[in-house]
Order: C-alpha cells, then structure tokens, then sequence
C-alpha cells in the first residue's frame, strides 16, 4: 500500500508579489537555518512579504525575510532579519545571476513552506516590476472578472 504524499504546508506567502511584478519563472530553493530558526518557523511564524534575493558573490542570499527569535533558545537565538543563504544548483545560481545582470530581473521569495520531507523550502520567482499603469489595468481586470461572474450566476 503506497502512502499518499502530503500537502505542503505553508508558513508563509508573499501575496503581494503577483500586484507588484510581472512573474516570469519560479523555483524551489532551500534555505540555511539554525536551530532556532528552524524551531520558530515550526510555529508557523515568519514573513517573506518584504523580502528579496540578492546576489552576494557566486551566491544567492535572501535579505529582509523576517523570521522571530524563538522564545526558548535564550542567548543562542538568531537575528530576526538576518541574511539566508538560499541553497541551489550551481547551473540555477548562474541562470538567476544571469536575469539579474543582463535583463535587470529581480528575485522574489513567493512562498515559505515545509516540504513532503519536513524541509523548509522557499519558492522563488524572476518576476519583472510592474508600472503603475500595469497595476491599474490589472486591477480593472480582476474587477471585470469579478462582475462578469457575479453577472452569470446572477442571469442563471
């Protein structure tokens, strides 16, 4: 008998990302944590809402995600807005690298869950910022959308 595979819990998303970028491709990434962080996100709080990834030498590092200290690590706890190394493939690094430096793509962190394993994995995107025009036009789409389908339900 072959166990089903378990839903990714999430910890937290980035719900703001698709308003503000054009998302063009997105991947899964592990991240280095201590113990303590490990242990606070295992309560379910963190926040990735303000955070992006940087490239820092031949590395990618996630700056500004917001992991709170752990309440029972005492003097062993983390910095709460430290910079994460993010763990990839030497091939997906030099891809990210490359959008970054020639197209002047960024990287955004869209959400941080705990895999089938029980490993925290961050789902990033290279996405394309948005001008506020865009953000008009996609809002009076999504408002079209909306109207649309409260029309038909409403007509039968």
């Amino acid at each position: 008998m072959t166990a089903e595979p378990q839903a990714q819990k999430l910890i937290a998303e980035n719900r703001r990302a698709r308003y503000d970028y054009f998302i063009e491709e997105s991947l899964e990434a592990g991240l280095s944590l201590t113990g303590s962080e490990v242990k606070s996100l295992r309560l379910g709080r963190a926040n990735v809402a303000e955070a992006y990834a940087a490239v820092e030498g031949r590395e990618i590092v996630l700056i500004n995600s917001y992991i709170p200290e752990y309440p029972a690590a005492s003097r062993f706890n983390h910095e709460p807005r430290r910079p994460r190394k993010l763990l990839l493939h030497r091939k997906q690094i030099n891809r990210l690298i490359g959008a970054v430096n020639r197209d002047g793509r960024t990287i955004i962190p869209m959400r941080l869950y705990w895999n089938e394993k029980g490993l925290a994995k961050l789902e990033l995107a290279v996405a394309k910022g948005k001008k506020a025009h865009d953000k008009r036009e996609a809002q009076a789409d999504r408002d079209w959308q909306r109207d649309k389908a409260r029309l038909m339900r409403d007509k039968g």
